[in-house]
């Protein structure tokens, strides 16, 4: 690891890197044993959080029956929002605290997955709920014990929720995307059943699928955990702790895969081998990202899924305006790696090339620009909006996403670069059309 020169240890800071992860169990089929590793755990009684979409889907029956063969009772709660909202997530916690369930099973993406985590957490551990949302929006308090045992299901191939201790969430007053952080809520088991991704609508297919190279890219290019100051006790070690050997391996694994196969799993719903392999790609890219970190993509995403007003896509419910979390990722992502690509050239460039760009002789000074083209490529060949202005922004709403995006220090601090309010507005207007 010291012949890496992207890790350089300083006197003072941090030489130790962690690797928090959720126990998982990937291939056609594991959904089968979901109740054996349910009462492995110690479940009896199960709170099964998922949504009126998923809760249609053959696989869900065969979940709950898989459930009920091993005697566990399943209380099932379909009502997760797509892309949740704090109002959503104190309902869920509601439901969590209506009986004694003494263990989650969320079945669904990551909206549902993240939607479980915050119900086991606040129904656990009732508070204020801004307690625990990621200073400095919230108070950004620590998680005061165990929780209560979690299986997630991961339905779409892009959140990698499953293997993080992260619950994303959009802050109604605030119109922007927030979250809560913590190693309490890594779900104990992963039960990843790639045949989910056969009903994926294209559309979602897409989003999530470049959410997942999102989190592989950000965290391959996030500031290395070696330029962080030591902690003086371990509770200061963040999760989002930087680039790391562990997490690098990982996203490099994740990019391969979605290079080769996210095209193909968009355009073709029967190529199975494309959409099993992006949902292995989107958990290794989850286990990445959870033990790096994020930052300046999603940091530009929050205020744009928080902020839509006219946009319907296909495959999503349409009884209100969305742009899909890794839509609202990718639509700003090529901007944003045009700026960071100073910070670490070499890593933008082998992103690129991970993702099968022609990387041949590419000087450092332009990393980030042949990453970023790269990326408009992948974006034209799956049909995803043209930037931020084809999900239905326009000059006139820049200066308020960038100031909603500036309280997103959790993740801008992670950036290979620093990033201030006025290079927010500088980005979202080159994210406004790329093409």
């Amino acid at each position: 690891m010291n012949c890496c020169h992207h890790y350089q240890f300083i006197p003072g800071n941090e030489q130790v890197f962690s690797a928090d992860v959720t126990r998982i169990r990937y291939g056609c089929g594991v959904l089968e044993e979901l109740g054996q590793e349910a009462r492995a755990l110690g479940i009896r009684q199960a709170a099964v959080y998922t949504d009126s979409r998923v809760a249609s889907l053959p696989l869900f029956g065969q979940a709950l029956d898989a459930l009920r063969r091993e005697g566990i009772e399943a209380v099932v709660y379909d009502e997760v929002r797509v892309e949740p909202t704090d109002l959503s997530f104190k309902n869920a916690a509601a439901f969590a605290r209506s009986s004694a369930f003494d263990g989650f099973i969320s079945i669904g993406g990551g909206s549902v997955i993240d939607t479980a985590k915050a119900a086991n957490l606040y129904s656990t551990f009732p508070g204020e709920f801004m307690d625990y949302v990621n200073a400095p929006i919230g108070k950004g308090q620590a998680v005061p014990g165990a929780l209560r045992p979690h299986l997630a299901c991961p339905t779409t191939a892009g959140t990698g929720s499953e293997s993080t201790g992260i619950a994303v969430f959009d802050l109604l007053e605030m119109k922007s995307k927030t979250g809560i952080s913590s190693r309490a809520m890594l779900p104990d088991r992963g039960i990843v059943d790639p045949r989910w991704t056969e009903s994926l609508p294209a559309t979602v297919m897409a989003a999530t699928g470049f959410d997942a190279i999102s989190h592989a890219l950000e965290a391959l290019t996030a500031k290395p955990f070696t330029s962080r100051p030591r902690p003086d006790a371990i509770s200061g070690r963040p999760m989002p702790q930087g680039a790391n050997p562990f997490s690098d391996i990982l996203c490099r694994e994740a990019l391969r895969q979605a290079g080769q196969y996210l095209v193909r799993a968009v355009n073709d719903a029967a190529d199975h081998e494309a959409r099993y392999a992006m949902m292995y790609s989107a958990t290794l890219a989850g286990v990445g990202f959870g033990n790096a970190g994020c930052h300046l993509p999603h940091a530009m995403s929050y205020p744009v899924s928080g902020r839509v007003q006219d946009f319907f896509p296909d495959g999503y419910p349409g009884d209100e305006p969305i742009c899909p979390h890794g839509m609202s990722v990718i639509v700003n992502a090529p901007a944003a790696y045009r700026f960071t690509g100073a910070g670490c050239p070499d890593r933008h460039i082998e992103g690129a090339q991970l993702l099968g760009a022609d990387t041949h002789d590419a000087p450092p000074a332009e990393a980030g620009a042949v990453l970023a083209q790269h990326i408009e490529q992948m974006m034209r060949a799956t049909a995803v909006p043209n930037g931020i202005g084809g999900v239905g922004f326009t000059e006139d709403a820049v200066d308020g996403l960038a100031k909603a995006a500036t309280v997103q220090q959790r993740l801008l601090l992670v950036a290979p670069v620093p990033v201030e309010e006025t290079d927010l507005k500088t980005l979202y207007r080159e994210a406004l059309s790329y093409w």
